[in-house]
C-alpha cells in the first residue's frame, strides 16, 4: 500500500487518480498510523510552504515523515511536497521550518528578470541524475508541468536530479537513495509524469 499524505492539499485526487491509473494500491492517510504499514509514501502539495508544514504539524505528520524516510522505503514529494523537505523557505517571509532532509532554502524566482510569475504550463527537464530510478524510461529534454513561483537551492548539488531553466537554472527534481522529490507535477504531465510515477510505484514491488 502507498500511503498518500492528507493534510489538505488541493491536489489529493489528481495524484491518488495517476497512482491508481499505473497500478498503485493507494489510501489517503491523514495521521501516522497508516503510515507504519505502508510500502511508500507520497507527499503531495498545492499552495504554501507554511500552509503545508504546519498542517503537516497538527497531524503529527512531520515527525512521522522523518521516521519513515529513515526505515528507506520509497518517498516521493511533489510540488509544496519537495519544498518541504527542506530547511525554510522566503515565501511570504516563513516561519515555518521544514522536515530538513536536505539542506537549502526555497527561493522566489527572481522578479527583476521580468519574469511571469508564478511558472505556469510545460517546461523541460535536463537529467543530469540518469541512474535516478524515478527517471528509468523517461527521454532527456521531456516536458513536464509546472506551477510554482518558488524552488529549493539544494546545499547539495549531488542530490539534484533534474534541472530546468525558467530566467533561472533550478534543480527541478532531487533523488538520494530512497527520497524522490519534483517540482514539477508528473501527475500532471501526461505520459512523462506517468512513466515517472509508474517507475515510483514498481519500487514497492
Amino acid at each position: 500500500m502507498i500511503a498518500l499524505l492528507d493534510y489538505g492539499a488541493g491536489n489529493l485526487r489528481s495524484v491518488e487518480k495517476a497512482l491508481r491509473f499505473v497500478g498503485g494500491d493507494v489510501e489517503l492517510v491523514p495521521s501516522p498510523d497508516g503510515m507504519k504499514d505502508a510500502s511508500a509514501v507520497v507527499l503531495p502539495g498545492v499552495g504554501a510552504f507554511d500552509d503545508c508544514v504546519n498542517a503537516m504539524q497538527r497531524q503529527e505528520l512531520l515527525e512521522a515523515t522523518r521516521e519513515f524516510v529513515n526505515t528507506g522505503r520509497p518517498f516521493l514529494g511533489i510540488c509544496v511536497g519537495y519544498q518541504a523537505l527542506f530547511e525554510r523557505s522566503e515565501e511570504f517571509n516563513s516561519s515555518a521550518a521544514g522536515l530538513g532532509l536536505f539542506a537549502g532554502s526555497v527561493v522566489r524566482f527572481p522578479v527583476e528578470q521580468g519574469l511571469k510569475i508564478p511558472q505556469i504550463g510545460w517546461n523541460q527537464i535536463e537529467i543530469v541524475q540518469p541512474e535516478c530510478p524515478l527517471f528509468k524510461g523517461v527521454e532527456n529534454g521531456s516536458h513536464v508541468y509546472f506551477v510554482h513561483s518558488y524552488y529549493p537551492q539544494p546545499v547539495d548539488g549531488s542530490i539534484a536530479a533534474c534541472s530546468t531553466t525558467y530566467g533561472v537554472e533550478f534543480v527541478s527534481a532531487v533523488c538520494r537513495g530512497n527520497v524522490f522529490a519534483t517540482q514539477f507535477h508528473p501527475e500532471k504531465s501526461q505520459k512523462v509524469g506517468l512513466k515517472m510515477l509508474e517507475n515510483f510505484v514498481n519500487l514497492t514491488r
